[in-house]
């Protein structure tokens, strides 16, 4: 594996090479110099200043296989792959036991997506190297790639049990727990984690993180206390507890986290709108808009602090400014049929009805096929006169919802309307055959049809049946 001198002595190595550079001069390094200064480069992306210092290594180290390693390591990177595996195989047939050839070779073959080929050759590392842990964190991702998530949790495990502080590792764990859905399995992981790292925040996070998604938020709380305690600065933990202390309905409790989080970072427009909503939750309507209008000053693109203003002005009724920010919101994100809906009602309480139907049959373009939608869609066209264009989105909905009374008894009305009796009579027949206690649709929407004699007379004649 790959060994480093501690972050000083890399500093002043690079500080030499660089130097060197600059003035032309020949300094000599050590091979493992060499190695750490190019790692440094190809990690910080300087690839050609990384070409440079490998070939003045191999010109100053020609017979380093650490160096040759490093250099199989830049061809992988450059996707040059039979070139790096023709040179894994001389070095191979110098030092057959050197586990980072086998995790070179473990590297070209995920890199092809041969992912066994690739975890074939990490276990053949396991038996010469040092640092088990990285290993089996490898050998853990590429069972990632193959969707075992059972094997990559078990190898992701063991290298916990190596290195109990590679937090990356940890954080895989709980990822394969959750898209497994073993929420309650992770539980006990982590509290058997915990117990023997009692002061790890990440592990007491992820705890808190797992009692939420199980929906026990006083233990989420619980467990995100202890995560900032131990450290203070701790910001994701504070949102967490915030987000569980507005599950519990303790909105003081959840506003004094996300303040927190304000005062631990630069506010983030998340933090303000969820304060905003647990004012208003509170009955707090001053502090609450005060919030919201905070949220979109610090992101004017967030369209879910727009929606939220709109949703406040829903709630007083104020539907002339609520229409002026839900074009906002509109204005970020045309392609969401929610706010199209909000937008087709608000301007139906103002009685704006062209723009109501325009916008319940954006709604719908924009992929809302919910029943109200339908419905009140057709309500509009109704009101509009327009009862032809109302039977073709009634005809539509009718195939996404074959068995609906809503649908036919207003495919029946409208019929009646446009003197077409027969198919009136058949969609009436079928709405009282799915729902004949909600005959009262006619009454209520189409009064000149429910006046007609033989309307009642179906009516009545389906009752005594």
């Amino acid at each position: 594996m790959r060994l480093s001198h501690d972050d000083e002595e890399n500093n002043l190595s690079l500080s030499k090479f660089e130097s060197m550079l600059k003035t032309n001069k020949v300094f000599f390094f050590d091979s493992e110099e060499f190695e750490d200064i190019i790692l440094h480069y190809m990690d910080t992306g300087r690839i050609n200043l990384a070409k440079r210092a490998l070939k003045l290594g191999l010109d100053q180290h020609p017979s380093s296989t650490g160096l040759k390693l490093v250099q199989v390591e830049m061809l992988v990177y450059e996707d040059k792959l039979d070139l790096a595996e023709r040179l894994l195989t001389e070095l191979y047939a110098i030092e057959p036991t050197n586990e980072e050839i086998f995790i070179q070779q473990a590297n070209i073959y995920s890199k092809r997506d041969e992912h066994e080929k690739a975890i074939a050759s990490l276990n053949k590392a396991l038996k010469y190297t040092s640092d088990l842990a990285d290993v089996y964190s490898m050998i853990g991702m590429e069972y990632l790639f193959i969707d075992d998530l059972e094997k990559a949790k078990d190898y992701f495990i063991l290298c916990l049990e190596e290195d109990e502080l590679d937090y990356s590792a940890l954080y895989n764990v709980v990822y394969c727990f959750d898209f497994l859905g073993q929420n309650e399995k992770a539980v006990t992981y982590l509290e058997r984690f915990i117990d023997k790292n009692p002061y790890s925040e990440v592990a007491w996070h992820q705890l808190g993180r797992q009692f939420y998604a199980l929906k026990n938020y006083e233990k989420a709380v619980w467990a995100f206390d202890y995560a900032t305690l131990i450290d203070e600065r701790f910001l994701g933990a504070y949102m967490e507890k915030a987000k569980s202390y507005e599950k519990l309905k303790q909105f003081e409790n959840a506003i004094a986290s996300y303040k927190i989080t304000l005062e631990l970072d630069d506010p983030t427009s998340f933090a303000l709108l969820r304060i905003g909503k647990c004012f208003e939750k509170l009955g707090n309507i001053e502090k609450a808009l005060k919030y919201y209008h905070k949220t979109v000053h610090e992101d004017p693109l967030l369209d879910k602090g727009w929606i939220a203003i709109t949703d406040f002005y829903l709630r007083q009724h104020n539907f002339q400014k609520a229409l002026y920010y839900v074009n906002k919101a509109i204005g970020i994100d045309a392609e969401n049929s929610s706010y199209w809906k909000r937008y087709a009602a608000i301007n139906q309480a103002l009685q704006f009805y062209e723009e109501a139907e325009a916008g319940y049959r954006r709604a719908f373009e924009s992929g809302d096929l919910n029943l109200d939608t339908f419905i009140l869609w057709v309500n509009m066209l109704q009101l509009l006169g327009e009862f032809e264009t109302a039977i073709d989105i009634l005809l539509q909905a009718s195939d996404v919802f074959p068995s609906e009374f809503e649908i036919e008894y207003r495919l029946a009305g409208l019929y009646y309307l446009l003197g077409e009796n027969d198919k009136g009579k058949f969609h009436l027949t079928n709405g009282l055959q799915l729902g004949y206690e909600h005959h009262s649709i006619i009454e209520e929407y189409f009064p000149a049809t429910w006046e007609m004699n033989e309307v009642r007379q179906q009516i009545e004649n389906f009752r005594l049946k």
